[in-house]
C-alpha cells in the first residue's frame, strides 16, 4: 500500500466520523423540535442536505440513530459511577458522583430534556443501558450508602430525578452553563448533606 493510498484511506475515514458526527448532532436538533416520534430519516437526510441512502450508509433504522446520539452521554454517566465506586470513604463517593452526574447534565442538556418528555429517547436510553433497573441502583446506592435510613433514600432520589429534570428544563434553557452547574452542584449537596466546598 503507497503512502497516497494510506493518507487517502484515513482522509475518507475521518470525512465518515465528520458525515456521523454531523448526523447525530442534526438528529439531536430535530428530535427537540419534533419529538424522535415525529422525525423521519428523510427529514434527517434532507436537514444534513445528503440522500436518504447517505443516512442508511450509517445507520439502518431511525431507533439505532437514537441510541447513537444517547451513547456518549451514558458512557461518560458509567464511568463516573465506576471512578466512584472507587473511593473508600462515602464522602468522596457522594461528591465526585454529584459533580460528574451535574457535568454530565449540563453538557447534554438537550439530551437531557428529551430523556424527560420523549418516549422514544427515553426507550432508546433504557435500551442502551440494557438492566437500566441494575445501573439505577447502583447509583442510589453510591449516593445513599449500603442501609440508608428512608431520609437519606429519599434524598438520593431527589438529588439525581432533581438534577436531570431541572438541567433539562425548558424554563432554564437561558440559564448559562457555569450558572446552571453551579445552582445544581449546590443542591444536590445540599440534599446529600455535604459541606461547601472551601473557596
Amino acid at each position: 500500500m503507497t503512502t497516497g493510498t494510506m493518507r487517502t484511506g484515513a482522509a475518507t475515514g475521518a470525512a465518515g466520523e465528520d458525515t456521523r458526527s454531523r448526523l447525530l448532532a442534526t438528529a439531536l436538533r430535530l428530535f427537540t423540535e419534533h419529538g424522535a416520534e415525529g422525525t423521519s430519516l428523510q427529514m434527517i437526510a434532507d436537514a444534513l442536505g445528503v440522500t436518504k441512502a447517505a443516512v442508511y450508509y450509517h445507520f439502518k433504522t431511525k431507533d439505532e440513530i437514537t441510541e447513537a446520539v444517547a451513547e456518549p452521554g451514558l458512557r461518560e454517566l458509567a464511568a463516573v459511577v465506576e471512578e466512584a465506586a472507587t473511593f473508600r470513604r462515602r464522602g468522596a463517593r457522594i461528591d465526585h458522583l454529584l459533580t460528574g452526574f451535574v457535568d454530565i447534565v449540563v453538557r447534554h442538556r438537550a439530551l437531557v430534556a428529551l430523556f424527560s418528555s420523549d418516549p422514544g429517547v427515553a426507550r432508546a436510553i433504557e435500551k442502551t443501558l440494557h438492566g437500566e433497573e441494575r445501573f439505577e441502583k447502583r447509583l442510589i446506592a453510591l449516593l445513599a450508602g449500603p442501609e440508608p435510613d428512608t431520609s437519606t433514600l429519599v434524598a438520593a432520589h431527589v438529588a439525581l430525578a432533581g438534577i436531570a429534570l431541572a438541567g433539562g428544563a425548558p424554563a432554564l434553557a437561558d440559564l448559562d452553563d457555569e450558572s446552571l452547574r453551579e445552582a445544581l452542584l449546590a443542591v444536590g449537596r445540599r440534599l446529600m448533606g455535604r459541606p461547601r466546598p472551601r473557596a
